[in-house]
């Protein structure tokens, strides 16, 4: 994922600015965040923190989370930002946590950059990671086909919610919830809350 860590690298301020803040989440996703994070039983790992501001809002509810993230910009943000808590640079195709150790991961449009043939990567490391009964929540690009677009910022994938919840079951989750949004102005969103068989 060199190129895409580069490609933030480059805009982590912009991005940052732009999206980096609890003040640019839509009211819907917070709703379902705050619904996920009260049934998280054990640690939490924010994975692809970006800038922080998700790892923190986790945090001021009660979860002991940490946040990883590729690129080292956003890690220096979020340490200098959120200073209560924890922020390493990280993989989420190699997450360095053991197995079975989490009771939460936070996904949000963390795999966006994943061509098709390797979204398995980072799914399989949050099957991994997390214990049995463990809670994923995902956001992602939603559309009619599996396609890549051209993203601010470097290549992307929208995905029919079908595919993806077939994915995600292939990986070893089950679906609990799936939602959709769209509107005039922003490209459709897609959001699921699974837990690990």
């Amino acid at each position: 994922m060199s190129k895409t860590t580069d490609a933030y690298s480059l805009r982590a301020d912009e991005y940052s600015s732009l999206l980096g803040s609890m003040e640019s989440v839509h009211d819907s996703d917070r709703q379902l965040i705050d619904s996920w994070v009260a049934a998280v039983e054990g640690r939490g790992l924010d994975a692809g923190c970006g800038p922080g501001h998700w790892t923190d809002y986790l945090a001021r509810r009660g979860l002991e989370v940490r946040g990883i993230d590729l690129v080292p910009a956003f890690i220096e943000r979020a340490r200098s930002s959120y200073s209560g808590v924890r922020f390493d640079v990280g993989s989420i195709d190699e997450i360095d946590e053991p197995d079975d150790s989490l009771g939460g991961v936070l996904s949000w449009y963390s795999t966006i950059h994943h061509d098709p043939s390797r979204i398995s990567e980072p799914l399989t490391e949050f099957a991994r990671v997390l214990r049995p009964g463990g809670l994923l929540v995902l956001g992602y690009f939603e559309g009619p086909a599996c396609e890549a677009f051209d993203h601010a910022i470097t290549t992307a994938y929208r995905w029919p919610a079908s595919e993806f919840e077939q994915t995600l079951e292939a990986s070893g989750f089950e679906v609990l919830e799936s939602h959709r949004r769209t509107s005039r102005t922003h490209r459709p969103h897609g959001a699921v809350v699974c837990r690990l068989a």
